[in-house]
């Protein structure tokens, strides 16, 4: 198997710190937290942003503060922005930090039903992220929530608006989206291209199971506050680092390395 590569969601944008203390939210915190979890085994930093106020948003200064204070910190990991931002957010919104010219993005591959709200990915707006990020030589990591989300993926692929390698992250256990199982989650995996990477993230108390699996089955897997703010049922995790820790040290019990971000970046085909 080749190593492994660890994803950090070290903020989200649904999570406060009323629910666990611990969550960064500014520039500075967001950065220190990316360096600890680098630090801990992670090779990809996924990162979401908030306002003053610690409500989610896109805005491109706030995204170019929080990269230029992970640069200064010493982050050498692949700092992933998200462009799904929060629900209800237009396409404008969510593509500011592509600006930014990033060395990976997020790209939602289809519409998903997110717990009482709706998380809206239809097919233009999908081919507006992939040629913008495209034309700045920005790598997708292709977001789905169900099976037909891989085919919308695909669809891309046909026509011509994604090159070069593709990486899956399957995201399972959403509210009203796909259950996290492990039968889902082989599903899922079955059906991608058989030279593509994938990672899973799986949600709240799933994080953890499918991670395992994902060590077992030669994937890569995400972890952080994001998806989950829990180190066990009824404990709060200390930090994203401390879920890092984790995988890190039951990927060694099975026999599986883990990647640094230079490795990750080789694996990804980041140049």
């Amino acid at each position: 198997m080749e190593k492994m590569i660890i994803t950090a969601a070290i903020c989200g944008a649904e999570v406060t710190k009323e629910d666990n203390p611990n969550l960064p939210i500014t520039p500075r915190e967001l950065a220190e937290e990316a360096l600890k979890a680098e630090k801990a085994g992670a090779s990809i930093i996924h990162v979401h942003v908030r306002d003053r106020e610690g409500k989610p948003t896109q805005a491109h200064d706030v995204y170019q503060e929080t990269l230029q204070a992970m640069k200064d910190i010493g982050v050498t990991a692949i700092v992933q922005p998200s462009t799904g931002g929060a629900v209800g957010m237009t396409f404008e919104e969510r593509a500011q930090p592509v600006e930014l010219k990033p060395e990976m993005a997020t790209l939602d591959c289809g519409t998903t039903n997110f717990g009482d709200g709706v998380f809206v990915n239809d097919l233009p707006m999908m081919r507006q992220f992939a040629k913008k990020m495209k034309a700045y030589g920005i790598l997708p990591e292709l977001e789905c929530f169900e099976p037909g989300h891989i085919y919308n993926a695909l669809k891309l692929v046909k026509d011509g608006l994604l090159e070069g390698h593709l990486h899956f992250d399957i995201v399972l256990g959403v509210p009203g989206a796909m259950k996290a199982s492990l039968k889902n989650l082989l599903f899922m995996v079955e059906l991608l291209p058989q030279d593509a990477t994938w990672t899973v993230a799986g949600v709240g108390r799933h994080e953890l199971p499918l991670a395992t699996h994902a060590i077992l089955m030669g994937g890569h897997a995400r972890v952080g506050f994001e998806d989950n703010i829990f180190y066990q049922k009824g404990v709060l995790a200390d930090s994203n680092a401390q879920l890092v820790a984790r995988i890190v040290r039951l990927a060694e019990e099975l026999g599986r390395e883990v990647a640094t971000p230079d490795e990750a970046r080789e694996i990804l085909g980041i140049r």
